[in-house]
């Protein structure tokens, strides 16, 4: 197995909706340290890696994932949910989860259609999956909302779905390659490089906690900032030129535009390279770079990330998308360093 797909599998297998991502960045900051690579966090709670004073470039990823949260606690003792992100409910249902409570205490569920059994719902393949119609069974004995309250469960405890790796024939399968699989090549990237060149190349990495509520990007760079690389996952799906084993570089995404100098340099790059790459737009698409542009940033936006089907699902990629966009992200600081 690739390291970058071992990195991949690591962080897949710690929880981190969005809001309760200190566990995956600890984790990040302890494997980057042990390699001498610096680190440290914003005020907001974003990581950020490199060994050089003064970074020009930051590449971009983001650390949180899709999930729930809990909204109430039913009169049987199971689970109203609210979604954290865009959680794409008929993908998720039937799947196990996690409920973490504030204290810390961890318990077993499944996401279900409310009376889902169709012996006893003649219409439990026409309801509509959606919130209301949906709820968290709690493996707890419990038949009452006074007990699960006495388990310490209470609303706004976080909800986290198992990821459900995979790895066969060069492709991974889980929930929230959104954006871990970005985050893992980053990981990989400097560990290549290693400590010392970091000390001599112009570059930060930042991992983003927010960026599936919209907000993760658009707080915290170094001031020194020229220009952002944000990675996240390529569009794979109609109407798109995404592919599981090729890096996509997006022109444009729902934001806007991305820089055109950054862009058209990314596409040269990956030709003169023969890196496996498309140019693609993504209509219903936004990113931490467009987080950043909205905040008012005065630095150059672009977006790379290797190809994942099915997004915000049961999630695809292949490990040699996950290399070419190493080999791209590579490319592009190496040559800014140069500059």
């Amino acid at each position: 197995m690739e390291r970058v797909v071992e990195i991949l599998k690591e962080i897949l297998e710690i929880p981190s909706p969005t809001g309760y991502t200190r566990e995956v960045l600890a984790h990040i900051e302890r494997k980057l340290n042990a390699a001498g690579i610096r680190t440290y966090y914003t005020n907001k709670g974003a990581l950020i890696a490199g060994n050089h004073p003064e970074p020009k470039l930051v590449v971009a990823g983001h650390v949180d994932t899709l999930g729930a949260m809990v909204k109430g606690i039913l009169p049987d003792g199971h689970l109203s949910f609210t979604r954290v992100g865009g959680l794409l409910l008929p993908t998720f249902e039937g799947e196990y989860c996690t409920i973490i409570t504030r204290s810390g205490k961890k318990y077993r569920g499944t996401l279900l259609l409310r009376n889902p059994s169709v012996h006893v719902n003649r219409e439990a393949g026409k309801k509509e999956r959606k919130e209301e119609n949906m709820y968290i069974r709690l493996d707890e004995l419990v038949e009452k909302k006074e007990g699960t309250e006495k388990l310490g469960i209470r609303p706004g405890d976080f909800i986290a779905f198992d990821p459900k790796f995979e790895y066969v024939n060069g492709f991974v399968k889980a929930h929230f390659l959104d954006d871990k699989a970005s985050v893992a090549v980053m990981i990989d990237l400097m560990l290549d490089l290693g400590a010392e060149t970091l000390e001599r190349l112009p570059v930060a990495f930042f991992f983003s906690p927010y960026e599936e509520v919209g907000h993760g990007g658009s707080a915290g760079y170094p001031p020194t900032t020229e220009e952002l690389l944000v990675v996240d996952m390529g569009v794979v799906g109609e109407g798109v030129y995404g592919k599981e084993t090729a890096v996509s570089i997006a022109a444009k995404d729902s934001s806007g535009p991305y820089d055109y100098e950054m862009t058209t340099r990314l596409i040269e790059l990956a030709e003169e390279r023969g890196i496996p790459h498309v140019v693609d737009v993504f209509p219903y698409y936004g990113s931490d770079g467009s987080a950043a542009l909205r905040a008012g940033w005065d630095f150059r936006v672009a977006l790379i990330g290797p190809g994942v089907h099915a997004s915000h699902g049961m999630e695809r990629t292949h490990v040699k998308g996950l290399l070419a966009t190493k080999e791209l992200m590579r490319a592009y600081i190496e040559e800014k360093s140069r500059i």
